[in-house]
């Protein structure tokens, strides 16, 4: 299956480390970060999901649910869980989705499918295309994807700076330029003309190029 940004992401049933889930479901309204690891009891992978966990009320307060996905099974996720705390200090405080199977990374387009049907004798290189971040909106489709090498850890500010991103341009029309954080001049995409942009932005914009156009966001 072929998963490209905009596309519906897959809908799967799965064992996780909170139990049993059908993931669209347990989506529900909400926006999703979901991230693989290539294998269990990995050095960089360990430093991430302790990351993910100390931030994790940032994501909360974005309405946005975060969820992990170790190519093994949940017993093997358990056992992680007892390393990430005592060397990150924070346990895992969201699920983890065992695929033991390698059904799920197949199905989001991370491992070939003829990468075979077990985990069982496959080294973390084995897998290293496990290794993406999906942003999923409440509409289930994929707005961002971002696959790392096995030797660079995500940046978990990063990523909460991309979802900021896109749940300001979900409801505005405008795009975010280099760099942008919170509180930063947007772009006016050019779908909008000049006198639609006069409407919503009365006190005008900054326009350094005539398809540049930059404002601070609405209120």
């Amino acid at each position: 299956m072929n998963v490209r940004l905009n596309s519906l992401a897959p809908d799967f049933d799965a064992d996780t480390t909170e139990g049993r889930i059908s993931f669209h479901d347990w989506a529900g309204d909400s926006w999703v970060v979901l991230f693989s690891h290539p294998k269990d009891f990995t050095p960089v992978c360990t430093t991430e999901l302790g990351a993910f966990a100390q931030q994790k009320p940032e994501f909360d307060r974005r309405n946005c649910k975060i969820i992990g996905i170790s190519v093994d099974g949940v017993s093997d996720h358990q056992r992680w869980s007892g390393d990430i705390e005592s060397s990150q200090g924070v346990a895992p405080n969201y699920p983890l989705i065992g695929d033991p199977q390698l059904n799920i990374v197949k199905l989001y387009d991370m491992l070939p499918d003829d990468a075979g049907d077990t985990s069982e004798g496959r080294t973390a290189a084995d897998n290293a295309t496990a290794r993406t971040v999906f942003i999923i909106g409440p509409d289930k489709r994929i707005k961002v994807m971002l696959t790392y090498p096995m030797t660079t850890g995500r940046n978990v500010d990063e990523i909460l700076r991309i979802l900021d991103s896109c749940q300001l341009t979900a409801n505005e029309q405008v795009a975010t330029p280099a760099n942008w954080e919170q509180g930063d001049d947007v772009i006016i995409v050019p779908s909008v003309s000049d006198d639609a942009a006069a409407e919503k932005y009365p006190d005008g914009w900054e326009a350094p190029l005539p398809y540049l156009r930059l404002v601070q966001p609405s209120r």
